[in-house]
């Protein structure tokens, strides 16, 4: 009789990132690591390491953390980092008036998400994909920021960047050079191709 396939976990919280797994046909749980995201992301800045070795680190971290109570489940981990085009690295935003801010200083120009994946089974870690899609957002004044966080509501705070591209923060983008779906937080295409090799998914 042939085993089940390996549970799939997430080690985050992420709404975005379990939504995309779901509707990609996934059965997956949620556990969130225990880690200091934010104490890790800036001693990495703070080191000068290169945003997409950053990312990945971070991911890797995540990932580790939960693999420990996951037996021999494949545990994803996952992380983004918002580039603005002078360098700065962006995180989500605490409150309405730091989402102002991002939006003032991304509008008009073009940033990178760039976007990591790691998975682990055990204490191994067993695949990783980095993606950094660039996004150009057109010109933003106050007026039109302030209506655009008017009709999105407090669920921008969960978007580096503070605009879901799969929502109303699509009027905000002009253009987006590379993987839509690493925009929205997972390099979902490669991920899944590594899974359906390991019996997970649609084969």
């Amino acid at each position: 009789m042939a085993l089940p396939p390996p549970r799939l976990v997430l080690a985050s919280g992420s709404a975005a990132r379990l939504r995309l797994l779901r509707a990609a046909g996934l059965d997956v749980t949620t556990v969130s690591p225990l880690v200091d995201e934010a104490a890790a992301r800036d001693a990495l800045f703070a080191e000068g390491v290169a945003a997409a070795d950053a990312a990945a680190a971070l991911a890797e971290l995540k990932a580790a953390s939960v693999a420990r109570r996951a037996g021999d489940a494949f545990v994803l981990g996952a992380d983004q980092l918002l580039v603005a085009a002078d360098g700065l690295w962006l995180e989500k935003p605490i409150d309405r008036a730091a989402a102002a801010a991002q939006l003032r200083r991304l509008g008009g120009t073009t940033h990178r998400l760039v976007t990591a994946a790691v998975l682990f089974r055990g204490a191994a870690r067993v695949w990783g994909h980095v993606e950094s899609p660039a996004v150009t957002l057109r010109p933003l004044d106050d007026a039109l920021i302030g209506a655009y966080l008017d009709r999105a509501g407090p669920g921008v705070l969960a978007s580096v960047g503070a605009y879901e591209i799969e929502g109303l923060g699509a009027q905000l983008v002009t253009a987006l050079k590379g993987d839509p779906f690493a925009v929205q937080g997972l390099p979902l295409l490669q991920l899944l191709a590594y899974l359906r090799n390991h019996g997970i998914g649609l084969a």
